[in-house]
């Protein structure tokens, strides 16, 4: 199977614009299905009985077992981290999660919702977002399962990202509640473009960690198998050299469209 080649400055361009890319094959298929089989097992279900598949969604926090962690750190997704968050900027992932595995159902979907990811836990134990993305360089989505239209992909609002900034404008390194921002950004990207993450087993979608998405309802016939997990940062973003990471980069553009 062959990689994707590095990154290009269009790629790059486009996820400082768009809020994410595709890195097609950024794992081998191979080493997708392994982590597939384990997944399985983790959960005492068979790819072959779907009558025992009788929930909808299925959490699992996170593995860390050596395919797991051979797929979050392939050269391709190593080369990715370093163009789009910058060499050094970033902690290496020792396995992945967490995993939500969605299955087959005519019931509305569980845990789905246009939201942002939160950054990191405040002092007093909720959720919050901060300028700077403390705990959260990138949200990635890997796929373990080839996903097309109808096997519940991620929904991704495009440009949505350059929404965030301007809500956390001044609020200091312990940013704003999730939920408060949640519920301004949401209404306001309600005018984005909607791109569905689907792919095939070894595609990893890198998002901004403030681009708005949503979990959908499953309607195929396959489970979808997919870890989204963060990519951790070294220290937040920053925000004020002369030559800014593209994560670092879209949230200057987005500061600066609404005017700094």
């Amino acid at each position: 199977m062959a990689f994707s080649p590095p990154m290009d400055d269009a790629a790059v361009e486009r996820f400082i614009t768009d809020g994410f890319v595709r890195v097609e094959g950024a794992f081998d298929r191979d080493l997708g299905l392994r982590c597939a089989a384990e997944l399985w097992a983790h959960i005492g279900l068979d790819a072959a009985d779907p009558a025992a598949w009788t929930r909808p969604l299925i959490w699992v926090p996170g593995l860390s077992s050596p395919p797991f962690t051979a797929a979050a750190g392939t050269d391709v997704l190593v080369a990715a981290y370093d163009r789009l968050v910058g060499a050094g900027r970033w902690r290496p992932r020792l396995g992945l999660g967490t995993f939500p595995l969605r299955f087959p159902s005519s019931e509305p979907p569980e845990a789905a919702g246009w939201h942002v990811e939160a950054s990191f836990t405040g002092a007093g134990g909720g959720p919050r977002v901060d300028l700077r993305s403390r705990g959260r360089a990138l949200l990635m989505l890997f796929l373990f399962s080839d996903v097309g239209a109808d096997d519940a992909p991620t929904l991704l609002r495009v440009g949505s990202h350059l929404a965030v900034p301007p809500l956390l404008r001044g609020s200091g390194p312990e940013g704003r509640d999730w939920m408060e921002v949640c519920a301004e950004v949401v209404p306001a990207t309600d005018g984005c473009g909607v791109v569905a993450a689907t792919g095939r087993i070894g595609d990893v979608f890198l998002c901004h960690p403030f681009l708005v998405h949503t979990a959908q309802a499953h309607r195929g016939r396959v489970p979808r198998f997919l870890a989204q997990p963060p990519l951790e940062p070294v220290g937040g973003l920053d925000l004020d050299g002369d030559q800014p990471a593209p994560v670092a980069e879209a949230v200057r553009r987005g500061l600066a469209a609404a005017g700094r």
